[in-house]
């Protein structure tokens, strides 16, 4: 089989398995209970729409805040090192001149 053909197998396979083909999805079903609440309710099916959005935005918003905190602290992590280094190296530079003053 040449790669096209593998390809496009492999698309429809994947398609068909998730519904989302167009000729074999079906109307989703809410549990009895939910449907009812829903009907009886007009404000209850943007609660249940919020509810979820907050679940979505719940992840990457902690991730978020977890990587912006490892960002920081590798940013402070390094502004140490590089202070540590300039002081090293200027503590070098003064031993070196001390020592060219005694011998001379």
């Amino acid at each position: 089989m040449n790669r096209t053909k593998k390809l496009l197998l492999c698309t429809f396979f994947f398609l068909v398995t998730q519904g989302t083909f167009p000729f074999s999805q079906t109307a989703a079903m809410a549990c009895p209970s939910c449907k009812a609440a829903n009907e009886a309710d007009t404000r209850l099916p943007t609660a249940y729409m919020y509810s979820i959005l907050f679940m979505l935005a719940m992840p990457a918003t902690v991730f978020t805040g977890f990587g912006i905190s490892f960002y920081r602290l590798s940013q402070k992590s390094r502004r140490e090192h590089e202070a540590s280094l300039a002081a090293n190296l200027e503590q070098a530079k003064d031993s070196d001149s001390t020592e060219h003053q005694i011998s001379g």
